[in-house]
């Protein structure tokens, strides 16, 4: 496996897909091959920290985006404007923005949705695809229809996608007591308190609540078959997302295909264990650079 590089700079953009305006964190020269890293719930684009710069280093235009939502000012009011079509097509706004017409895709927990939906709908647009923590939904979905278990992890996103509020108002109270339990001790604290801080910024915390609520049920994203060399990594102490649906994913990729469990670590991959994250993600780039 290769030795992770030397960390490169990293620096802070703002890009305008549509009526909105995004904020990101950018690593590597500007006409590198372009890895797109597409975070979760509840992170933003600095859940990469640490691995933007080796990607930057290894000489790829590494690019992370406070995605819709996130981003101040890429929080439009509807719930339906938050459905992953309209993901995917951020997602294709921002390799446009750094001038990919094909791209590598890095992506961890909803990311990871967005991630496969992009795969499967656009194939022809990705040189590889990484996904951290998220099986494929069509595999989560068999996992949660046939084990109790798997169901019953996924309790949780029944209860965010209640449009009542309830959500926020449980995550919030006590000084984002249940927010910060979220991440289960596994993230830097340092990190916590800025994600949190800036969840609790009007309106943000509902925003990013719609992605749960756009779907029409707890799974339902439209992903399909997936053509392209795909890496999926999962931590084997993953509380939300169990082991069955982990191993049953490359029943969906017909495309090169490496499955990692990463015994002993959490759902918290990007934050937890970026050095054993990186080299993995480096070596597959590698593999499927383009050119």
């Amino acid at each position: 496996m290769a030795a992770a590089p030397a960390p490169a700079p990293v620096t802070r953009l703002r890009l305008t897909a549509g009526p909105h305006t995004f904020d990101a964190l950018a690593s590597g020269p500007a006409d590198g091959e372009v890895v797109l890293l597409l975070h979760g719930w509840p992170e933003f684009a600095d859940c990469w920290h640490a691995v933007l710069p080796a990607l930057g280093a290894a000489g790829y235009r590494a690019l992370a985006v406070d995605q819709r939502g996130y981003s101040p000012d890429a929080r439009p009011p509807r719930i339906a404007d938050y459905a992953v079509p309209e993901l995917v097509a951020d997602a294709l706004a921002f390799a446009d923005s750094q001038g990919a017409d094909r791209f590598h895709v890095v992506a961890h927990d909803w990311g990871g949705m967005v991630a496969w939906a992009l795969a499967g709908a656009h194939p022809e647009r990705l040189a590889s695809l990484t996904v951290l923590a998220t099986p494929h939904p069509e595999a989560l979905n068999r996992a949660a229809a046939e084990d109790a278990e798997q169901h019953h992890r996924l309790d949780y996103v029944r209860f965010f996608r209640r449009p009542d509020g309830a959500a926020e108002a449980s995550l919030l109270a006590d000084d984002a007591a249940r927010l910060r339990a979220a991440y289960g001790g596994k993230v830097p604290a340092e990190l916590v308190e800025s994600n949190v801080r800036r969840l609790t910024e009007p309106g943000a915390l509902t925003a990013t609540l719609n992605w749960y609520r756009a779907p029409e049920s707890v799974i339902s994203v439209p992903a399909g078959r997936i053509a392209v060399p795909t890496l999926f990594l999962w931590g084997s102490e993953d509380v939300a997302l169990g082991r069955g649906a982990a191993e049953s994913t490359g029943e969906w990729v017909d495309g090169p295909y490496r499955f990692e469990a990463l015994e002993g670590v959490s759902h918290w991959l990007p934050e937890e264990v970026p050095a054993r994250v990186t080299p993995q993600v480096l070596d597959h780039l590698a593999a499927h650079r383009q050119g």
